[in-house]
């Protein structure tokens, strides 16, 4: 079998080469997690809390290390400081609800003479594969409350990230949790469509392309294996006349260019009513200008390189394909010294005179693009807005919320910001519409996600 091997992005050098296991050393790990889960899933909730939180304070004592390494391995610039300001909310508030999310549900009527209830049993086995694009935050997702609900985990990282992988296990280590209960393995593709149609995992938790969802669920069917499936996304904004305009502009910019566009939650597309739309796109483009692309491990930069060139390639591509239908770029990539074909390096792009016959205003970019269009009206916007495959944030950017809540309701989406956008809100149930997947993560809904229910008729005699 070859290698798993991750090439920076930074220089193109080989960073980590990994092994894919053995076909004996996964089943030894899964009659390890096996045997782990049935001891763990007896110990109180509590303590298994106790114990992921002991686990995040030894992930967190890793940061100084991380960061740089993380840099290396997909190309976010150093200066955002890594993931683990989010990583640690998101633990943290699952682990505050944990106790009465995973508490037994009772009737609400009692009858004398019995005892009544739902028991939240743990799945057994939950198989997470990572993604690369933020390789902590989406794993940790289901790793913290899958364990916290009394499972077994394995994590199988995307290649560009594999040694996150590693992290999690020198962690989990660190805090002591029971051996064989989190196994980090290396796999390869074949290796995890044959685990998956081994029906050996109870439930499996996917990141990645609707391409990749639909391999998932090939790979599983008739296992009756649960799946939790976070995919495609093309994510639009919608800015009325009433907004803060400044406000708008600087959380638009951030959220299209953050990680240099590669973001599940990122906003890929822009409709601005036409009253405000001339100063919204010069205030847009100006601050768009002001990026610094280049070494993700210089402090100055603030727009890294893409993780592979052939993800530049594509948006590259997007940007000609609009170019030659009429679209205009208001960005100048020579103004970037780092911009460079053929490489992962790509100067942020904004593009107005678009619409829907172009593909980056329907195809996912992943990528630091950028289309914006004007609209007419709020029912306009939501046409526009709902005109795609694709279902996982929108954001409204208004000073009326009624109208934000109004206009929410009619779009097809998981989560509806008004004022805010690429943020994930653990109280708040992650998850999307349409190819972008079913499931949920976080909140309450989280743990149902990640138990199933186990019904207790007891009747007294006598």
């Amino acid at each position: 079998m070859e290698d798993i091997v991750c090439i920076s992005p930074v220089d193109g050098r080989e960073l980590a080469r990994r092994k894919p296991a053995s076909e004996a050393a996964i089943e030894q790990a899964l009659n390890a997690a096996h045997a782990a889960q049935v001891e763990w899933a007896k110990v109180p909730v509590a303590e298994r809390v106790a114990a992921v939180m002991k686990f995040m304070d030894a992930m967190l004592a890793l940061n100084q290390e991380i960061v740089p390494e993380l840099a290396l391995q997909m190309g976010r610039p150093v200066r955002y400081g890594g993931e683990f300001k989010g990583f640690e909310e998101r633990l943290r508030y699952m682990a505050a609800i944990a106790e009465d999310s995973l508490k037994p549900v009772l009737p609400a009527d009692p009858r004398p003479g019995f005892r009544r209830f739902i028991s939240r049993e743990p799945l057994g086995i939950v198989l997470v594969i990572a993604p690369w694009n933020y390789p902590y935050l989406t794993a940790i997702n289901t790793i913290g409350p899958a364990l916290m609900a009394g499972n077994a985990v394995i994590l199988k990282h995307a290649a560009q990230t594999i040694l996150v992988g590693e992290r999690f296990q020198q962690a989990m280590d660190a805090a002591g949790i029971p051996k064989g209960l989190f196994q980090n393995i290396n796999l390869n593709h074949d290796q995890t469509a044959r685990l998956l149609g081994s029906g050996a995992v109870d439930h499996v938790n996917f990141t990645g392309s609707v391409g990749g969802g639909k391999a998932i669920e090939r790979a599983a069917a008739g296992t009756f294996t649960s799946l939790g499936l976070e995919l495609g996304g093309k994510d639009p904004a919608y800015v009325r006349a009433d907004a803060d305009l400044d406000f708008a502009v600087e959380n638009l910019v951030d959220g299209a260019f953050y990680n240099s566009g590669q973001c599940c939650c990122g906003v890929e597309r822009i409709y601005v009513d036409k009253a405000i739309f001339r100063p919204f796109v010069e205030a847009f483009a100006a601050l768009t200008r002001k990026y610094v692309l280049g070494n993700p491990l210089d402090e100055a930069t603030t727009l890294g390189p893409m993780a592979q060139p052939r993800f530049a390639a594509l948006i590259r591509g997007q940007i000609e394909e609009a170019r030659s239908k009429g679209a205009t770029a208001l960005i100048d990539p020579k103004a970037f010294a780092a911009d460079r074909e053929g490489t992962p390096y790509l100067a942020p792009q904004v593009l107005v005179d678009v619409d829907h016959n172009m593909s980056v205003m329907v195809e996912e970019s992943f990528g630091p693009v950028v289309g914006i269009m004007p609209v007419g009206s709020d029912a306009d916007a939501v046409t526009l807005m709902n005109d795609s495959p694709y279902g996982l944030t929108a954001s409204i950017w208004t000073a009326d919320i009624e109208a934000a809540e109004s206009i929410g309701r009619q779009v097809e989406t998981g989560t509806v910001y008004m004022n805010r956008c690429d943020y994930l809100d653990p109280a708040l149930a992650w998850t999307g519409v349409k190819d972008t997947g079913r499931g949920a993560a976080l909140s309450p809904i989280g743990f149902d996600m990640l138990t199933r229910p186990k019904s207790f008729h007891l009747r007294q005699i006598g």
